[in-house]
């Protein structure tokens, strides 16, 4: 591709397509070596000056879904993750699920006292040494940025919480978490206060979607051979992860699958399971 094309990020921001970064995604998504080809030579067939990101990647998408499903899934995780709402419930569960599978024992919605008020907390994480305090920022829609006034609110939490020391008297850790991005100022108070800040691809080494790939935790909103209406039912009975699925067959039925559509459900379910574990 010789001349420059101009596309539209979900903020409303223009920049030029780069074949490269597409060639990456499709890469860390471990999409069969021949098939990157193919769907890089798809999507900049259907360029034009202007199109949106959203639109390369439905190109991208529907292209691998037809020929390397399981690729499909991976490809999919930042608008899984996106599809996990309209509630913030299910992506603090994908933070819980992610600092278990790092030795932490995990509390979701925990209430703490503070200082002066009381305060529910999204994730608790503690091991023999450390204690972490999570506030996530739950977005469902991309382009969404997570402010200074956020890192400022969750500042003014820790510090009330952080008065009355766990017991065992560990240091608290304060984390905001958010799926999209942080503004550059939120990231710079952030990091001027100690707070630790993970966006999707904020930090360059520890970003959500680096922990999500490296943990092998898929959200099962990422599979291809589920109806939103079906990913709806079982989000709504408490599942959030792929591997959920796995371990309990029998929930498709009750969401009225019959034996023929969860059999290609539960099959995606192991391919995936078993490519990340392979992975690992």
């Amino acid at each position: 591709m010789k001349k420059e094309v101009w596309v539209v990020k979900a903020s409303g921001e223009k920049e030029v397509f780069s074949v490269e970064k597409l060639r990456r995604s499709l890469e860390r998504s471990r999409v069969l070596p021949q098939l990157v080809e193919e769907v890089v030579d798809h999507v900049v067939a259907e360029l034009k000056d202007g199109m949106k990101t959203s639109a390369i990647y439905r190109h991208a998408f529907s292209y691998l879904r037809r020929k390397q499903p399981s690729a499909a899934s991976r490809y999919n995780i930042k608008k899984a993750i996106l599809d996990l709402g309209p509630t913030g419930y299910p992506f603090e569960k994908i933070i819980a699920e992610i600092l278990k599978t790092r030795g932490f024992s995990i509390e979701v919605g925990k209430i703490l006292q503070g200082f002066c008020v009381s305060h529910e907390i999204d994730v608790i994480a503690k091991n023999k040494k450390r204690f972490i305090m999570v506030e996530s920022k739950f977005h469902n829609q991309a382009g969404y940025k997570t402010d200074v006034k956020v890192a400022l609110y969750v500042k003014a939490r820790f510090d009330d919480v952080n008065k009355r020391l766990p017991e065992d008297g560990k240091k608290i850790e304060a984390w905001l978490v958010t799926n999209t991005k942080l503004t550059s100022d939120a990231i710079k108070y952030a990091a001027c206060v100690g707070i630790k800040t993970i966006g999707w691809n904020h930090p360059p080494d520890g970003s959500l979607q680096q922990l999500i790939e490296s943990s092998g935790l898929r959200p099962l909103t990422c599979l291809t051979s589920l109806t939103n209406y079906h990913k709806k039912q079982l989000i709504a009975g408490g599942l959030v992860i792929c591997r959920e699925i796995a371990d309990n067959k029998g929930i498709l039925a009750s969401i009225g699958l019959n034996k023929a559509r969860a059999d290609r459900v539960i099959k995606e379910v192991e391919e995936l399971c078993r490519k990340e574990n392979d992975k690992r």
